[in-house]
């Protein structure tokens, strides 16, 4: 919660903060933005491979302290080139920190209670980042120099808190080094294991739907109800914090995530009819309707999906190598977030209800794809004989 207060406070002001104070342009904002994430992408592999191997805890903590470091160094920017190299840092800082954290999990709590925990993580991180949100909104409103660096200053202090606690935790033992001459970074090589990733990545696209699409959507059908972007995403973020938890409660298995993800991919069809039916000829009262209703549906197939793609992304990686393959899990998200504005723009603000449907249908497609690619990349899978860390088996229920 401490670094989703910050990374909340970061993510409203940094971009007004470096067009509007620093004079940077909103193109070589976007396009340093968009270097910066595709090289965090790649830097999650490696360094979930550091967290497997030196520690995740230790690596965390590492990588927490450097991301404050960096947004620190935001403070005396003033320039285009120290500005790409801190947000190569940030973000490559960031991907290496999730998954650590999520190798973390992995050594701490057993296998079956791991969804369950990552669901109340989930709503947590919503709870911080409305709080950090707010922080942001009144740095905006007041829109000075001053008051954009106190939000950094919250979001430094954020992160250094969440290091603070994190070194709290119990220390995961490093995981046995591999005997032979097989690949230091296996999962590159895991075809199985990437399907897995590709398809949910696919899923992913919904995460520019509320903070871009539908902005623009309203702005292009029903600019007099412009708020309402605003209402939908505050919606989500509630949503997700009073529902996620409950959402992930049957989901303990890979059958039951192949489920949960089939019922995603159901309800994002849903979402995106709905939403599409907007593009029709009615009163802006039922536009404004129509949109809560595709809004609620989307927000109920994303913690489906999320819920599912935990329980998936854990059990079928290998237990000494969860780092590494968490953090190749983890590059879906960058490229929903650099692909769908792209692809997501053109196929719904010119398609209408036509361009809704196709994506609804590649969201069903997905959904009903996860399984039979899950039950293949579980096939075979080697399940090498590595004893459970104290930690996990001090944690693990009598009998289990």
């Amino acid at each position: 919660m401490a670094s989703a207060v910050g990374d909340g406070a970061y993510y409203t002001c940094s971009a007004l903060y470096f067009t509007r104070v620093v004079g940077m342009s909103p193109t070589a904002l976007g396009l340093g933005l968009a270097v910066a994430w595709a090289l965090g992408s790649v830097a999650g592999v490696p360094l979930g491979h550091l967290a497997d191997r030196r520690g995740p805890r230790r690596t965390a903590v590492a990588l927490a302290l450097a991301a404050a470091a960096v947004v620190a160094a935001f403070l005396v920017i003033r320039s285009y080139p120290p500005f790409l190299l801190a947000v190569c840092l940030y973000a490559t800082a960031q991907s290496g920190l999730t998954a650590a954290r999520q190798a973390l999990v992995a050594g701490l709590v057993p296998a079956g209670e791991r969804t369950g925990l990552l669901a109340h993580l989930q709503s947590t991180l919503n709870g911080g980042l409305a709080l950090g949100a707010a922080v942001g909104g009144i740095a905006l409103s007041v829109g000075t120099r001053t008051a954009y660096l106190a939000a950094f200053v919250v979001t430094t202090i954020g992160l250094l808190a969440g290091a603070l606690v994190l070194r709290r935790l119990p220390e995961v033992p490093p995981a046995p080094q591999e005997s032979g001459t097989g690949p230091r970074l296996a999962v590159l090589r895991d075809r199985r294991y990437a399907a897995v990733a590709a398809v949910n990545a696919v899923l992913l696209l919904r995460m520019p739907l509320l903070s871009l699409i539908i902005p623009l959507w309203i702005a292009q059908r029903a600019p007099g109800i412009g708020w309402l972007g605003s209402a939908l995403f505050v919606l989500n973020t509630v949503a997700v914090l009073a529902f996620q938890v409950r959402a992930a409660r049957d989901v303990t298995g890979l059958d039951s995530a192949a489920r949960a993800v089939r019922s995603a991919g159901a309800l994002l069809l849903g979402s995106c009819a709905v939403f599409g039916l907007s593009a029709l000829d009615v009163p802006v009262w039922a536009v404004a309707a129509l949109l809560v209703a595709a809004s609620v549906l989307q927000v109920a197939g994303e913690m489906r999906q999320s819920a599912g793609s935990w329980q998936l992304g854990f059990d079928l990686a290998p237990p000494e190598r969860i780092g590494q393959y968490q953090g190749f899990f983890g590059t879906g998200v960058a490229v929903a977030r650099t692909l769908g504005p792209l692809l997501l723009t053109a196929l719904l603000l010119d398609g209408g209800l036509a361009g809704w449907l196709v994506l609804g249908g590649v969201f069903l497609a997905a959904g009903f794809a996860m399984g039979p690619v899950a039950r293949w990349a579980a096939e075979n899978r080697e399940q090498p004989a590595v004893p459970p860390s104290p930690v996990a088996a001090a944690a693990a229920p009598p009998g289990s």
